[in-house]
């Protein structure tokens, strides 16, 4: 008899409830939890799939390991008996800086992801960590740490409540939201209409969230920082900022006015492409809206000025008092968060504590460039990355110069990757670990909660039991960890009991913590779960500010609902001044660089992504029914440049860039401004080795391959994806 199980969905950051049918060990079918407190019911095209990714007959049921050249099936024991013996031998003889770690996108969407990566950096020791945050979203990250001290203090829109919605270069009707976790997008977006409010879009493409709005601005891709910088002086000349109950908490708003005299909107108008009135106008409905926020995405930060570009907006979110108050952008609570603090100057936060070898790009949080994974790889020397240990990431078709990077990991004395699939990356391995199946894994949003709309918590435990011969992804992990590190063949609960144990010692010490003065090994005693991540779980929430423990959430199947967003400030400012810092010195010492770029009047024409709501980046294009229709990898041309350069609707073209050509297929649209085309990312599934069938059946093009790597903001090492010049000569 079928049976149904809940789930939160996994596929992308909006994190909806799943009801799922259950046949035996499959899943036949997946509908929205009307009764989940987050998305009630909301269910898109990649959760009603979910059966179908479940169940995909590439997935790797065994780990593969290399041996005389080709990736063979092996033991779990045999593939961590061929990682102990390689990889601790390669780090005594060449030190830990012989080691790169990279993380992928899907990280952030399972709970090995979230507790396992921060133990395994901290084991090897190594500064080589490359993630998918800067190919996306390092800007704001970097912009929030300066303002505030903490890179992970991001507000979101509170979509709930505001009167007015500025959506920068994002399209969360497609995407599902970014950085701001908010099951059913498009019927806030829809009931923010309803009840009176105004929503304005800036995006060059008339995109489905365009299509929403009560007025579309599509200026020249890439001044999005411009544009900020022109609203912001607005505010500032026409005397219409009114920080309210922030301005005791700001430091910087004189030098502020003074660092963005130059952005008018006369002066920015030309190289955004609008009209001076249209960016007033704008300003002032922002500064009179009763309450407002200003939110950006992906077109926002992976442009060559992404991180001013963020910052901006939380200048303008703080210009108008809408920073930290209900209807403007708030910061959520997380129930795993640390409990909150009394109000104190902290360490504040530093970019640059080292460089990368080669080229000398500085840190950012702790990581370097992806675009600069391949030369730490390729050049001799101390320190050149040997070793690489990928987790569910595929940098060959998300980074530039995929075919460079290519080479390099072919080149590898030894890589591991933690991948479900054998795809344009991880055939490269040596070692192929692959997780099991969504349905058979436990979950809980670890970093989504942290970005959600609305304070919630939920769990799922497994809707499946682990199915013979696979591992639990968690297990992989810790077994890894020790594998690395000297310690194979040591129970893999040991790592997260070392876990419990430390953290709890330290919150024991820590006179702050509601744990202080007490015993860790008697309070370790009454974690509950039945897995040592479900202990960890059971651990950060009762540290947490809730007051929750694992059994609070098993009991509330559909979620526990933790209330609105409320204000935080000043309790989670972390600058060294307990103050938001408006203007830290390495924004002021970029604005130069801004101001250069007042005076460019691109004449090429210049390349845009774009999302789809049956698309996730890279990893699920396998899924037959999640691709074709509109979800085609088609160059998007405007009429006008294609009259001009002679190419019609169902034709090809070659697109060059700094990194090479492409052949594509020409779509020709209104719904993209004259003098922008536009290319999705995430395909590319061409290359020989993969075990893709679906994908490499219809594998489209590799749209970083136009790149180099060269294009990067300098304060995130972010590349830019957006907004570079192309060429384009029409194919017979």
């Amino acid at each position: 008899m079928p049976r149904t199980a809940l789930r939160v969905c996994p596929l992308c950051e909006a994190t909806c409830g799943l009801t799922l049918t259950i046949e035996g060990t499959t899943v036949t079918s997946a509908r929205g939890d009307r009764e989940d407190i987050f998305s009630r019911g909301f269910i898109c095209p990649k959760g009603a799939a979910f059966g179908a990714l479940d169940a995909d007959p590439d997935r790797l049921r065994t780990p593969l390991v290399r041996r005389d050249g080709k990736l063979q099936e092996a033991t779990w024991d045999e593939a961590f008996d061929a990682i102990a013996a390689a990889v601790p031998a390669l780090i005594a003889g060449y030190g830990p800086q012989c080691t790169g770690v990279v993380l992928g996108n899907p990280n952030t969407h399972t709970m090995a992801g979230a507790l396992y990566p921060p133990v395994l950096l901290k084991a090897l020791a190594t500064r080589n960590l490359f993630t998918a945050s800067t190919l996306d979203q390092m800007p704001k990250h970097v912009s929030s740490g300066l303002l505030f001290g903490d890179p992970f203090a991001i507000p979101v829109p509170d979509l709930d409540r505001t009167d007015f919605l500025l959506l920068i270069g994002a399209n969360p009707v497609e995407s599902n939201g970014s950085l701001c976790t908010a099951p059913d997008f498009p019927g806030r977006l829809k009931a923010l209409r309803a009840r009176g409010g105004t929503l304005v879009v800036v995006d060059p493409r008339r995109t489905r969230t365009a299509r929403l709005a009560d007025r579309h601005l599509a200026p020249r891709p890439g001044s999005d920082a411009l544009l900020l910088a022109a609203l912001a002086h607005t505010l500032l000349v026409e005397k219409l900022t009114d920080p309210g109950a922030l301005a005791e908490h700001l430091e910087g708003i004189g030098e502020l006015s003074e660092a963005l005299r130059a952005f008018s909107p006369e002066e920015v108008a030309p190289a955004c492409d609008l009209a001076p009135d249209d960016i007033r106008l704008l300003a002032r409905e922002l500064a009179a809206a009763p309450t407002a926020a200003v939110y950006a995405r992906i077109g926002g930060c992976t442009v060559a000025h992404g991180t001013l570009a963020s910052w901006l907006v939380d200048v303008l979110n703080v210009l108008t008092g809408n920073l930290d108050r209900p209807g403007g952008a708030l910061f959520p609570l997380s129930a795993t968060a640390a409990a909150p603090r009394a109000a104190a100057p902290g360490r504040g936060f530093a970019l640059g504590r080292w460089a990368s070898r080669v080229s000398g790009h500085p840190e950012a949080k702790g990581e370097l460039p992806m675009a600069a994974l391949a030369e730490e790889i390729e050049t001799p020397g101390e320190g050149q990355v040997r070793v690489v240990i990928s987790v569910a990431a595929n940098p060959v078709l998300s980074a530039p110069d995929g075919d460079r990077l290519d080479r390099a990991l072919s080149g590898l004395d030894f890589m591991v990757s933690v991948d479900p699939y054998l795809n344009e990356t991880s055939r490269h391995a040596h070692v192929v670990l692959p997780p099991p199946p969504p349905a058979q894994s436990a979950h809980f949003d670890f970093a989504f909660n942290g970005f959600a709309v609305h304070n919630q918590a939920r769990y799922s435990p497994p809707a499946i039991p682990l199915e013979e011969g696979r591992m639990d992804e968690c297990e992989i992990h810790a077994r890894l960890i020790l594998a690395v590190t000297g310690r194979h063949g040591i129970d893999p609960g040991s790592v997260d009991e070392a876990v419990i144990a430390d953290t709890l010692a330290r919150a024991a010490a820590d006179p702050q913590s509601p744990l202080f003065g007490t015993d860790p090994s008697v309070r370790a005693r009454m974690l509950a779960g039945h897995t040592g991540p479900e202990r960890r779980l059971d651990m950060m929430l009762r540290l947490g500010p809730y007051d929750l423990v694992l059994d609070d959430l098993r009991a509330a199947p559909h979620g526990v609902d933790l209330g609105p967003l409320a204000s935080r400030l000043p309790g989670l400012l972390k600058t060294r001044s307990g103050r938001i810092e408006l203007l830290p010195a390495p924004i002021a010492a970029e604005l130069p660089r801004l101001r250069e770029a007042l005076a460019e009047r691109p004449d090429a024409l210049v390349l845009v992504g774009r999302r789809h709501l049956r698309s996730n980046n890279s990893w699920l294009h396998n899924v037959p029914s999640l691709t074709g229709g509109s979800n085609r990898c088609t160059l998007h041309v405007h009429p006008q440049d294609a009259g001009r350069l002679g190419l019609a609707d169902g034709g090809r073209a070659r697109i060059t860039a700094d990194g090479g050509s492409l052949e594509v297929p020409v779509e020709v649209t209104d719904a993209i401004r004259a003098g922008v085309v536009s290319l999705p990312h995430g395909w590319g599934h061409d290359r020989p080795g993969t075990r893709l069938g679906a994908a490499a059946a219809v594998p489209g093009v590799n749209v970083n391959q136009l790149l180099d790597g060269s294009r990067l903001d300098p304060l995130s090492g972010t590349a830019v994806l957006n907004g570079f010049p192309v060429e384009l000569t029409p194919l017979p």
